[in-house]
């Protein structure tokens, strides 16, 4: 668990992912070994904000002016959320001793392009959402780890050893969100963790493709509960060059994005088959993580918005049997907070001046502590803490 010290102190992260669901804001006190969660809600990223970051997903839509303002303002929609969620905690602000923002991403290139230097781009103005709520922000959080020539993914697995890991089980925790991630937590506190596919990123493009964006995703996997996989699609889909790769590796929409889509829809089956085959690819590439587990898990639990997909589940918990399944909200986690909880640690973690990220998950030199601090009005409470 975190170690800090005795004395309670509470921290709010946040997070956008991938599938542009919203913003994911979490109030975490940390006192000692113990991490709680106070209070969590999601906010809605407005569809001004989701076109152009989508938009600017694209390779070779390079608009400076439109990624400039748009940092902006996703920092003050960060700025907002921090505070409502805040608000709902009962807190006041100067009870916060900082806010770990992960921003939204617009690029990951742990290979780099044409043999040039890897990088990472998240973006949602970490000064503006100093400025508007007055708290220390700690952002950027990727970076220091690509410069120790790590993958800047995945990070949660840090924070999941602490949440998660028992003394006597190997446990697997896997979060869905638009890219899924496995962390393997052993008994022996041997840690793994890698990007394993596309989570919920290709489902919803389809079902969004599929409807002209009438509905955004598919709820509790209705639709592919109603279809059938069809094979020779997912056999193709297989065949990407990201599952060629060996740990450490992470992915994102470059990978799985619209050219995937297209993929999908270019084969003429029912609508019903291709969200089933595509539910399965996610499926299939979780269950694959296993090849590079030293011993299988007693348990997974699964978190993000995946746990949320009836159809998924069941067909994991088929996959994975006789493991059990279940969601962190069964052991008193929701699976939507997860991830704002983990930035939150990080953040915490970041100000102490200790690791937050490992490279026995990304494949970095060492260890490092990444994120950049943009101080607040508290900022001498920071320092002398």
């Amino acid at each position: 668990m975190v170690k800090i010290g005795q004395k309670t102190a509470y921290y709010v992260g946040l997070m956008s992912g991938t599938s542009l669901d919203g913003i994911d804001a979490a109030v975490v006190s940390i006192s000692g070994d113990d991490v709680e969660l106070v209070a969590f809600s999601t906010f809605e990223l407005k569809d001004k904000l989701k076109e152009p970051i989508v938009r600017l997903n694209q390779p070779g839509f390079d608009e400076i002016d439109a990624m400039g303002m748009l940092d902006r303002e996703l920092g003050f929609a960060f700025a907002d959320a921090a505070l409502k969620v805040i608000l709902q905690a009962g807190l006041e602000l100067s009870q916060i001793t900082a806010i770990g923002s992960h921003g939204q991403t617009l690029r990951h290139r742990p290979q780099g392009m044409d043999n040039s230097l890897p990088f990472t781009l998240q973006i949602g103005d970490a000064a503006t959402i100093a400025e508007k709520t007055g708290i220390t922000v700690v952002s950027d959080f990727r970076k220091r780890d690509l410069a120790a020539c790590g993958q800047g993914a995945p990070l949660v697995p840090f924070v999941h050893q602490r949440l998660f890991a028992q003394k006597d089980k190997n446990i697997a925790v896997v979060n869905i969100g638009g890219i899924a991630n496995v962390a393997y937590l052993g008994a022996d506190k041997a840690v793994l963790g890698f990007d394993t596919g596309p989570g919920n990123m290709l489902m919803d493009a389809l079902m969004q493709t599929m409807t002209d964006a009438r509905f955004c995703y598919d709820e509790g996997g209705e639709l592919a509960a109603a279809g059938k996989v069809h094979q020779p699609l997912l056999d193709d889909l297989r065949k990407h060059p990201f599952f060629k790769k060996t740990p450490p590796r992470s992915t994102g929409r470059e990978d799985f994005g619209e050219g995937v889509v297209h993929q999908i829809m270019a084969v003429d089956i029912p609508d019903a088959d291709k969200m089933a085959t595509a539910c399965a690819l996610t499926v299939q590439s979780i269950v694959a993580s296993l090849q590079y587990f030293p011993a299988l898990p007693d348990v997974w639990y699964i978190c993000g918005g995946g746990a949320l997909n009836k159809h998924l589940m069941q067909s994991l918990s088929n996959a994975l049997s006789p493991a059990q399944v279940h969601t962190t909200t069964k052991i008193g986690l929701p699976v939507e907070a997860v991830e704002a909880v983990a930035f939150a640690v990080l953040a915490e973690r970041t100000l102490a001046g200790e690791i937050n990220t490992l490279s026995t998950v990304t494949g970095a030199l060492h260890d490092v502590s990444g994120g950049q601090i943009i101080l607040g009005k508290n900022a001498k409470v920071v320092i002398n803490t």
